[in-house]
């Protein structure tokens, strides 16, 4: 007996499961809410040179402020230059027209804001940018500060991935619930950059334990038949994670405030997990028979299945015996067998993709016609249709030409935004909301292919290097933006143009609709390279009516 069987006797989908899923929901909506708070915690506010003198009323503000900023070429007026000496004529523009005649011939006219900035207060009260003056100059730092999260979410998938499969699922879950909310809080009282950057950092390294530790831990609970229903329902807490910070940054200005209030909910988090059933399927692995049994009966009970002789210490036995690991997991494992090697390599290239597009497009709030509010929330509420669509095309397309295709339609839409005029805002705004649908359908549906393709003795090793890799590409997302320095449309060329490579790589992966999880290594490598797309599509283990 494997341990599907065993599932199917317990009840691989009822209210064991509709609890399990209920209860890692608050982990969910919580990554959103700090992986996409740089959209208001990093906000750069409209800002000026600090001026001296600068009169309390005046009538004529902008005669006085031309006086003492140039012009951009545009017509606005500079944010990060003044002049150095103060000008007569109202329309001297940064060429250095209409210089001072006491300022010294040949001397460039403007110079960086020497007193610093003063920052329009009337959207934001404090931000990152406002604190610690990361604009102009320094405006690299700002999109560094992602950049930091993102590499600790980058370390800790890697270490969550590997210690989740020696130490177990629920365990670690705990030390990342304590992590985000001890370093979280830590990241609030900041009193540098260098140690918000730290703190961040740290922040999200232990973050990364909820990435690689939920879904799995769901799906390690349900049977086939219902795997893709409960990965796409758990799926929209995320989506309801965006729009609630879209809410909290509404109503918390101060970006200290903010950040505690998006951290908090880790406290009750760790009350729940009192609740949390560790993974059947990783016990037997291990070899802990009496504690899986103990989880097994848990879920029999709860869905009204009687506890057989199904259930008894010898048969568990026996299907731990056939699915204990001979040794620990490595990352070396995901590549020492030709067909595991080709799937991790895709999986790696798909993730990078996705998160580096995914990011890319959930950060670029701006010029879109809409507030920061508005946008945040139109960019939320797009997720769930796109989680439904999901639901659809995975279950009739499949998983491989539903990830493509979710790919292929993000890079279009970013190419298409190219081609639109500034002042075509509607069109504009409508072509990023549909490229964020199909963004986020892509990541809905990798992280279900991914848990899918790997065995349950390297799926959280596999999960963990996959994950790894897509952190990398949202580490480099924020900094991707600065290349609109080079060229304004390159950012948008590089996400769309990455998204066009991944979806072709998709469809060199293997399809797992109405497959069985696969439990070892020699069930993935008993499938020789498929000679043909039909070949490709039969599943692994035939599924039994």
């Amino acid at each position: 007996m494997g341990f599907e069987e065993l599932l199917d006797e317990v009840g691989g989908f009822g209210p064991f499961q509709l609890r399990n899923v209920a209860l890692l929901a608050l982990p969910r909506m919580i990554m959103p809410m700090h992986f996409l708070l740089p959209v208001f915690l990093a906000a750069v506010p409209a800002h000026r040179c600090a001026l001296p003198g600068t009169p309390a009323n005046f009538s004529h503000q902008d005669a006085w402020l031309e006086r003492y900023l140039p012009q951009e070429p545009d017509g606005t007026l500079s944010s990060c230059l003044r002049f150095t000496h103060p000008q007569s004529p109202p329309n001297t523009t940064l060429r250095g027209e209409g210089q001072n005649p006491g300022e010294p011939q040949g001397e460039p006219s403007t110079v960086p804001c020497p007193q610093g900035w003063e920052y329009d207060r009337s959207e934001f009260s404090s931000t990152i940018a406002t604190e610690w003056d990361l604009v102009c100059e320094q405006k690299g730092l700002n999109r560094a500060a992602s950049t930091f999260f993102f590499v600790g979410v980058l370390m800790g998938a890697v270490a969550f991935g590997y210690l989740s499969d020696r130490f177990g699922r629920r365990r670690l879950l705990l030390v990342a619930y304590v992590g985000v909310l001890v370093m979280g809080l830590v990241s609030a009282t900041s009193v540098s950059y260098v140690m918000f950057a730290i703190t961040r950092t740290l922040t999200g390294t232990a973050l990364a334990g909820f990435t690689i530790i939920v879904m799995p831990l769901e799906l390690e609970w349900l049977d086939v038949g219902h795997r893709t229903v409960a990965g796409v329902l758990s799926s929209t807490f995320w989506s309801a994670g965006v729009m609630m910070l879209a809410l909290v940054g509404y109503l918390i200005r101060d970006w200290r405030w903010l950040l505690v209030a998006v951290t908090l909910p880790c406290a009750p988090g760790i009350l729940s997990l009192w609740w949390v059933p560790e993974s059947a399927r990783w016990l037997l692995t291990q070899g802990h028979v009496e504690e899986a049994r103990r989880y097994l009966c848990c879920c029999a009970r709860l869905n009204g299945r009687p506890v057989g002789d199904s259930l008894s210490l010898e048969t568990l036995s026996k299907v731990a015996a056939g699915e204990r690991e001979v040794r620990r997991p490595s990352y070396l494992d995901l590549f020492r067998t030709p067909r595991l090697r080709h799937i991790s390599l895709c999986c790696m290239l798909v993730w990078f993709a996705v998160n580096f597009s995914y990011y890319g497009l959930s950060l670029d709030v701006s010029g879109l016609g809409l507030n920061i509010y508005q946008t945040q929330l139109l960019f939320g509420a797009v997720e769930v249709p796109s989680k439904l669509l999901v639901y659809l095309l995975v279950r009739h397309a499949g998983r491989r030409l539903t990830q493509m295709g979710m790919l292929l339609g993000t890079a279009l839409t970013l190419g298409g935004r190219l081609l639109l005029s500034p002042d075509m805002l509607a069109w504009r705004t409508t072509l990023a909301v549909i490229g964020k649908g199909f963004s986020e359908s892509s990541f809905t549906t990798v992280y279900l292919f991914t848990s899918e393709l790997y065995p349950t003795v390297l799926r959280q090793t596999g999960m963990g290097l996959t994950a790894l890799v897509g952190r990398l590409g949202g580490s480099l997302a924020p900094l991707a933006a600065l290349l609109d320095g080079v060229w304004l449309p390159l950012p948008k060329l590089t996400y769309g143009g990455t998204a066009l490579v991944a979806a072709c790589t998709a469809l060199l992966l293997p399809e797992t609709r109405n497959a069985q999880l696969p439990e070892t290594i020699q069930d993935v490598e008993r499938k020789s390279a498929p000679s043909s797309l039909q070949e490709e599509e039969m599943p692994m283990k035939q599924v039994h009516d």
